[in-house]
């Protein structure tokens, strides 16, 4: 009986040291020896973004010297963005998609690309208003979609709202990029909240009446062709006005230097402003560094760079928009939340080409 009890001894021995060696599972169901390999994977994000600036650059490397993450790059297209994280599935690199426009960030949710992220530091920082409904993308730099003016040939006083645009006086006298252009299909969208379907189609086929010339270039080429004479009046985003002022290219400082800046609809519904923003995408491997990665973008420090080297406006209420931007005075938003610019997008495109927006 001895011998039985004691070769139990050993077996219970034997057993609870066989335990002893087993990593210990974390919450996720993972062991430890996995816990510390995702450590040192997670000391890195792999961002894919299509925005350009060198600022964006600098605060990304400030984000590395804080945190010890990596931020690792990939830039392009935010289209071609969108179809790499599609084509790569559950396999994608991505943790971090970043691009410009409420209609972009619509496009990668819709395809099921994002993740809903819960952050108290988020919530915060960033007002709800530039937060998707379903917490899957947020805000991180805002725009307004201005009107920019001949100063020797217009008085700002003639000048009034978006609708007025649409007026006889106007004929021949707008510029304004294509309807292909993410910006045009958000202001469109922002219409078709506030007044409705039939109002915006009224609004659309009344720019289309009163075009200079069939829509070519981007915002800075329909600032350069009311130097040059071919239009009046342009609709831009203020970021891409604040940057010709202060280009290292001269011709576009001269430009820039002959127009005024409008702030439409001031005394009815606001200017449309829409934003750059990020989602954590759904496949993410480093999903708690992205969501690092946001905090830190939103936070005061990163919101003030943003401002003062690209002429952007912060979403953070904390900060102030740089010299430049306050200077051309506040002004009243659009008060819908910037979700709906997404769920009116398809209905925008539809009426452009239903009035010939090219």
């Amino acid at each position: 009986m001895k011998k039985v009890f004691s070769i139990l001894i050993c077996c219970f021995v034997m057993a609870l040291a066989a335990c002893g060696s087993q990593p210990e599972k974390n919450k996720e169901g993972s062991s430890n020896s996995q816990g510390n390999e995702k450590v040192a994977e997670s000391k890195e994000v792999n961002l894919y973004t299509s925005r350009h600036y060198d600022v964006d650059n600098e605060l990304y490397a400030k984000f590395e010297e804080q945190t010890g993450i990596k931020v690792n790059i990939i830039k392009g297209e935010a289209d071609e963005l969108l179809e790499r994280i599609k084509r790569e599935g559950d396999a994608t690199k991505a943790d971090l998609f970043l691009t410009a426009d409420v209609g972009r960030l619509f496009r990668a949710k819709d395809a099921g690309l994002l993740q809903s992220v819960s952050s108290e530091v988020l919530d915060k920082q960033i007002p709800a208003k530039f937060q998707d409904k379903d917490k899957m993308w947020y805000g991180l730099t805002k725009r307004a979609r201005i009107l920019v003016y001949n100063k020797e040939k217009v008085k700002p006083e003639e000048l009034s709202t978006y609708e007025a645009l649409t007026e006889d006086k106007w004929k021949g006298r707008i510029l304004v990029r294509s309807s292909e252009s993410v910006y045009n299909q958000s202001l469109l969208a922002s219409f078709i909240e506030i007044d409705g379907e039939e109002k915006a189609k009224e609004w659309a086929q009344g720019i289309v009446n009163n075009m200079a010339q069939n829509p070519e270039g981007g915002d800075r080429d329909q600032a350069k062709a009311i130097a040059a004479g071919v239009g009046d009046v342009a609709i831009m985003n203020t970021y891409y006005f604040g940057q010709m002022l202060n280009s290292e290219d001269p011709e576009e400082v001269k430009v820039a230097e002959q127009l005024g800046v409008f702030f439409p609809n001031q005394d009815t519904n606001g200017a449309h402003v829409n934003v750059s923003g990020a989602g954590v995408v759904k496949a993410s491997k480093n999903k708690g560094n992205a969501v690092k990665l946001l905090e830190f973008l939103s936070a005061d420090e990163a919101q003030a760079v943003f401002a003062e080297a690209n002429y952007e406006y912060p979403v953070n209420e904390h900060v102030k928009p740089s010299e430049l931007l306050q200077s051309w005075g506040e002004f009243k938003e659009q008060d819908i939340p910037l979700s709906v610019l997404g769920d009116n997008n398809a209905k925008a495109i539809m009426i452009f080409n239903e009035v010939g927006w090219k």
